[in-house]
């Protein structure tokens, strides 16, 4: 089976490289100036489970000429427009997309494009960051990745790819219960940032500052949306919600603060905004997710005056 990663940054660069060094047929959609990068110094990959530098097939939209068996899609939320245009012509009769996007509204725009047939739902968790030199730099969670059918039961088509998948570097699990693993996410996710962006300090900061009642009531706030779309978190999730966002002395921050303390695009709308809309629509009041959603609106305006 012929695989497409769409992006090389830290998550496709990561999973790619894991799979191309595994044998697998494995191509990788980027920029021109990325697959420059790529053509010449390879795809390095820094990790604690061992470094590695693989060849990798790399090509631009304007060269596709055939479709593949499996397109994971690992862009940004916000790239995701640019990239559904990219890797249309990818897209055959047969092909499975296996997102890796935080929150939930892509589904909808996936299918809208490719059929609802052609889209599983993904789920993958790695701590990686791409370095200036193009290095995927894995910072030691280990990484895993979860997908299955959308409508529930583990396929055969699944069960293929998940042996496909099935390499060393990462773990990967069929879910029977996909969307609610991507809500958990984004309840996780959107917490996290909301949390840290709007307390403005790591974990074991805002711990120490007195603020664990309000950390459990703006996850309190995700978790009645998730309700309310009839994906209420499980009982396992939300322990671990709890506990990772309350830990004393912990460094932890979200991905969103970190990228506004760096000046770079935020996913605001895809992990806080859309919540917050859901939210809204459902009757609910969420004043501390509401509060964060302004907050890096404003960061958002300001970055690109």
């Amino acid at each position: 089976m012929r695989i497409l990663i769409v992006g090389a940054g830290a998550v496709g660069g990561y999973f790619g490289a894991r799979l191309a060094r595994a044998g697998r047929d494995v191509t990788f959609l980027v920029r021109p100036a990325r697959a420059q990068r790529l053509r010449e110094s390879g795809l390095a990959v820094a990790s604690p489970a061992g470094n590695d530098v693989v060849s990798p097939t790399v090509l631009t939209r304007e060269q596709i000429t055939d479709s593949y068996d499996v397109i994971l899609l690992t862009v940004k939320a916000y790239g995701l427009a640019a990239a559904l245009d990219d890797l249309g012509p990818a897209v055959g009769p047969e092909t499975v997309i296996i997102p890796t996007l935080n929150g939930i509204a892509h589904i909808d725009q996936l299918q809208r494009r490719f059929g609802s047939e052609r889209v599983f739902g993904g789920v993958c968790v790695i701590a990686a960051q791409l370095d200036a030199d193009g290095t995927i730099r894995h910072l030691g969670m280990d990484p895993s990745l979860r997908f299955g059918e959308l409508d529930g039961p583990i396929s055969p088509r699944a069960q293929e790819i998940g042996a496909l998948f099935t390499v060393p570097g990462f773990d990967v699990t069929l879910s029977e219960a996909i969307l609610t693993d991507l809500w958990e996410k984004w309840v996780f996710l959107s917490s996290a940032a909301a949390t840290t962006c709007l307390l403005d300090g790591t974990i074991g900061e805002i711990a120490a500052a007195g603020g664990e009642g309000v950390v459990h009531a703006i996850i309190d706030e995700a978790t009645a949306v998730a309700r309310a779309a009839g994906r209420p978190p499980r009982p396992a999730s939300d322990r671990r919600t709890r506990s990772v966002l309350t830990t004393a002395g912990s460094t932890f921050t979200a991905s969103m603060f970190r990228d506004r303390a760096d000046g770079l695009p935020i996913e605001r709308e895809q992990i806080i905004g859309d919540l917050v809309d859901r939210g809204r629509a459902a009757g609910l009041a969420l004043p501390l997710l509401t509060a964060a959603n302004v907050t890096l609106t404003g960061y958002e305006q300001r970055r690109t005056c």
